[in-house]
């Protein structure tokens, strides 16, 4: 399936809008999970890493998978555009098999064939399309691989539904990325022409969260951070309001990771 072709309207929004999350690193990191160690198992199993390989997780965040690669024994080097984000996870983790850089992947600076695997957790689908699978193709060793995790909340109704309803009637994509758990960033890796066949792995997990943490998640959305406060304000009210009987909102947490091997070089 062929990928649409960003306008520079587009690429505007986009670029806008992941600088966002770096103005609330803190509730970020308070509020999103880590990655289920099936998922991190199954990425390392596949990739054949051993410790000391070397990784590069695109995007890092505050870092939710960025502890559990270093836990593993990898040489991580974890790149994210925002500044309080680097600054959180390195007050969290600051493992010394951990290299923190403040700077884009578009920008990165890196010889080829450096890493033995390139990561990024719910968050590929920010970087240029011109940009993300070929300068992956060519920092991957001979071998490596590329794997791409999302993760998502599925709530269970009536909640779920009454906060399904609140993104669609706020949305101006038609509500287009509402309910996805999955971008279709991880499905592209096999038709670029620089990538083996994809393989993927599922993870589903039932889990209890407390309300405070449900605001936490849905109010470090990029599509809410975009909006004029007035929007966000009435948002969070209508959120709470539909949250008032409960102190927690059960949900299954909803994770995948599509991988890919580079192919040979020419």
């Amino acid at each position: 399936m062929a990928m649409t072709a960003e306008t520079e309207e587009m690429r505007s929004k986009r670029r806008h809008r992941r600088t966002l999350f770096d103005g609330v690193a803190e509730l970020y990191q308070a509020s999103r999970r880590g990655y289920p160690p099936e998922i991190v198992g199954f990425v390392a199993e596949t990739a054949r890493l051993k410790p000391g390989s070397a990784v590069l997780e695109v995007g890092c965040g505050t870092g939710q998978l960025t502890g559990q690669l270093a836990a593993n024994g990898f040489a991580v080097t974890a790149i994210d555009l925002g500044s309080s984000m680097i600054a959180a996870a390195k007050r969290r983790l600051g493992s010394s098999l951990i290299s923190f850089d403040v700077v884009s992947f578009e920008d990165l600076d890196a010889p080829a064939g450096s890493f033995d695997l390139i990561t990024s957790a719910t968050a590929f689908h920010w970087i240029d399309p011109d940009v993300k699978f070929t300068k992956s193709a060519r920092l991957l060793r001979t071998g490596g691989w590329l794997a791409l995790a999302t993760t998502g909340e599925r709530y269970d109704d009536p909640f779920g539904a009454a906060l399904l309803a609140m993104w669609l009637a706020r949305s101006d994509d038609g509500g287009a990325w509402a309910g996805r758990q999955k971008f279709p960033d991880t499905d592209v890796t096999g038709t670029t022409g620089l990538f083996d066949s994809p393989v993927e792995r599922s993870h589903s997990q039932r889990m209890v969260l407390p309300v405070a943490a449900v605001i936490g998640v849905e109010s470090t959305r990029a599509t809410f951070l975009s909006w004029p406060e007035d929007i966000r304000r009435r948002f969070l009210d209508e959120l709470r309001f539909h949250l008032r009987s409960q102190t927690e909102v059960q949900l299954t947490q909803e994770t995948s990771v599509t991988m890919a091997q580079v192919l040979p070089r020419a």
